[in-house]
């Protein structure tokens, strides 16, 4: 992750993007990336979502990439380590919704 995230600072070092990738701009473009990943599903059933071809399947994986590298810059700019976040609110999301009450089912934590 450490050297992806290298990558991606000398790649907008390199532009001299910096004075462009506030934390507000960088949220913005994310929204904007995820909602083209969305995109690719609208109007799908689930079982064509599950079966994309494969020009399709490269284009998500694309957007799959802008979302990430648009994260990883936000986490960046803001110091926060995206894997620790991400461990964290796994264990927050696991008092939330304990197996036993939350298994096979759909339901808000607030409604179990």
């Amino acid at each position: 992750m450490d050297k992806l995230i290298e990558q991606i600072r000398n790649f907008n070092k390199e532009r001299d993007w910096g004075q462009y990738h506030t934390p507000k701009n960088l949220s913005m473009a994310l929204m904007i990336e995820a909602g083209e990943l969305a995109e690719h599903f609208q109007w799908l059933t689930q079982d064509q979502s599950k079966t994309l071809n494969s020009e399709t399947l490269g284009e998500v994986r694309e957007e799959i990439g802008d979302v990430l590298i648009y994260l990883l810059n936000i986490a960046d700019k803001l110091g926060i380590d995206p894997i620790a976040a991400a461990k964290e609110k796994i264990l927050k999301n696991a008092n939330k919704y304990p197996v036993n009450q939350a298994k096979g089912k759909i339901a808000k934590y607030t409604d179990l």
